[in-house]
């Protein structure tokens, strides 16, 4: 009986079931994995358009979750019921063969003891085996024939058990891994929907992102333009004002003349702010409220000291030297007319002692320019200067040239840096930074574009590119032709105010201009002050860059730098091969 393995049959078919139980919360597990995943798609912290897509991702995962419930519920019911049906046969088979064993053993018992009977009877005929010599029990025979049956019996039985606890195994076996890989399948196809609802999310976010993006750039360029209007518009009203009070100080002054040029000229003024004039260099900028505060005592020392119409002119300076604020607003500690406190910068310590010197002092530089009215612009240029230089300056300028240009202001500092030991003297740029606070000095500044060619024809016969690559920054020499242009364009206050752009490669500064809708081509007519770019090559690239100096009969003429490593005039006819094209600043 050592043969039959009942028992681990039933352990087997155990396993077996185990092994059911453990697909089954893998299919479960795997289902949560891919819920999950379906669930955290392509998210975004947007507006409306997001939440829609967002909700198209949430109802796409319901579907794929309730898919997966219904497939993991139909093939885990399979499976079960499987292998119930299966526990239950094996259970069968254990009963009967255990029936089967018993009647076995019964029989097995008839039969011991048949065969002791017979032991006896044959214990009891030895003695009479002189009577029957050598004649062969039937007993004994029939003992070994029973005893070989019972054997065969048991052999057969047990074999039998042993296939069909096999046969329930394999069974058992063979419908857990049919449902394992129903489940496997099943799982698969619907990771893959998830994956492929995820991806179609993605997309739709990204859409609706890239839509919501270009909404936004659209309405902050419209507030943008809308604040721009604002402050063209706000700018305009205050250049009204101020050209108000100008000419009311005029009037007051007695300089009729003056009186009717400068209503011409408010008015003027006014049509340019209010209609197109807001975004150029050329409008007015409104001085800060901290000057605005200081016109009574402005206009109180301003009749003291003879220039009652110069009343915005002053606040103009007050702007450019302290925007009103500090002790000493017009910085006016260094000039001969403060005898109180010492003569360093920020000496004076004293709001009105400043402003009555500073008034002093521009008193005087408009009488040594011999400035006729507030907007004689050639002389207060000159005023302007040598408020900021020194008066020594105008009479420089006036012997030597006969009056203001931003080139002789230029050699001016330079020779006075030189003599004093200094990096530099003065500010070059005072006058164009003082003009755009003047309300309606602007309109005579004539021609922003002159300035930069003022500024490059100083620099005529440099060699080797300094100071021009290492400004820009770069640590040794680059072909400089365009920072000797972003140069020029920064000691004019172009590149602070947008003008235009600082740039090392002619390609980019080209791409600039026709970025900004300011570009002409080769056969335009340029003016004074547009950039110019050349294609030596005639290979559709600009290789080199200038400034226009003027345009005269068929002919431009040009300063350039880097033109055989050095700043020189250069000139070509209109419409030439060498020119690429023009970029047309809106001064």
């Amino acid at each position: 009986m050592a043969n039959i393995k009942t028992r681990d049959a039933v352990k087997g078919t155990i396993k077996t079931i185990d092994k059911a139980a453990i697909a089954g919360e893998r299919m479960k597990s795997a289902y949560a994995k891919t819920k999950d995943k379906a669930e955290q798609g392509y998210y975004s912290e947007e507006s409306s358009a997001t939440e829609y897509a967002s909700d198209k991702v949430s109802y796409a995962a319901d579907r794929i979750k309730d898919e997966g419930i219904h497939q993991f519920n139909k093939q885990g019911q399979k499976s079960v019921q499987t292998t119930k049906k299966n526990v239950v046969k094996a259970k069968d088979k254990i009963a009967d063969f255990k029936t089967k064993r018993a009647m076995k053993a019964a029989e097995q018992k008839q039969a011991q003891a048949a065969s002791a009977r017979s032991g006896s009877a044959v214990r009891q005929s030895t003695a009479n085996r002189a009577a029957v010599p050598d004649t062969p029990a039937p007993t004994i025979k029939t003992k070994r024939q029973v005893e070989k049956t019972i054997k065969q019996s048991a052999k057969s039985t047990g074999k039998t058990v042993k296939t069909a606890a096999k046969g329930t195994v394999k069974s058992a076996e063979k419908g857990v891994k049919t449902a394992h890989s129903t489940s496997k399948a099943a799982i698969k196809t619907t990771q893959a929907s998830a994956k492929a609802a995820q991806k179609t999310a993605q997309a739709s976010v990204k859409a609706t992102q890239k839509a919501a993006q270009a909404a936004k750039a659209t309405a902050k360029a419209t507030a943008q333009a809308t604040k721009a209007a604002v402050r063209a518009t706000i700018a305009a009203v205050k250049a009204i004002i101020a050209g108000t009070k100008a000419l009311i100080s005029a009037i007051i002054a007695g300089g009729w003349v003056a009186v009717l040029i400068i209503l011409i000229i408010v008015l003027f003024g006014c049509a340019v702010s209010l209609f197109g004039g807001g975004g150029n260099s050329n409008s007015y900028t409104p001085v800060s409220a901290e000057v605005e505060a200081y016109e009574p005592l402005i206009q109180q020392y301003a009749r003291q000291h003879g220039i009652s119409e110069y009343t915005e002119l002053i606040k103009a300076v007050m702007m450019q030297e302290s925007g009103g604020r500090g002790n000493d607003p017009m910085q006016a500690s260094e000039c001969g007319y403060n005898t109180r406190y010492p003569n360093t910068p920020n000496g004076i310590t004293d709001p009105e002692y400043s402003i009555n010197v500073g008034i002093q002092n521009l008193a005087a530089c408009l009488s040594d320019a011999e400035v006729e009215n507030p907007i004689d612009m050639e002389r207060i240029k000159l005023a302007l200067q040598g408020y900021n230089f020194g008066n020594g300056y105008i009479s420089w300028a006036k012997t030597n040239y006969g009056g203001y240009s931003y080139a002789n202001a230029v050699e001016f500092s330079t020779t006075q840096a030189e003599r004093l030991g200094w990096d530099s003297y003065g500010d070059t740029q005072y006058v164009s930074h003082v003009l755009r606070y003047y309300p309606y000095g602007r309109a005579f500044t004539g021609g922003g574009n002159q300035a930069i060619v003022e500024v490059a024809l100083t620099q005529l016969g440099n060699e080797g590119g300094q100071p021009y690559w290492s400004w820009y920054p770069f640590e040794s020499r680059v072909e400089w032709c365009a920072c000797f242009v972003s140069w020029c364009a920064d000691q004019c206050g172009y590149l602070e105010s947008g003008i235009l752009p600082k740039f090392a490669g002619c390609v980019d500064g080209s791409n600039w201009f026709k970025g900004n809708g300011q570009w002409k081509d080769r056969s335009y007519e340029p003016s004074a002050g547009d950039i110019i770019f050349i294609d030596w090559e005639g290979d559709g690239e600009t290789d080199h860059v200038g400034i226009v100096e003027k345009c005269e009969n068929g002919v431009v003429y040009t300063v350039e730098g880097n033109s055989g490593d050095a700043c020189r005039q250069k000139q070509y006819t209109v419409g030439s091969s060498s020119i690429y094209g023009y970029g047309v600043p809106a001064y």
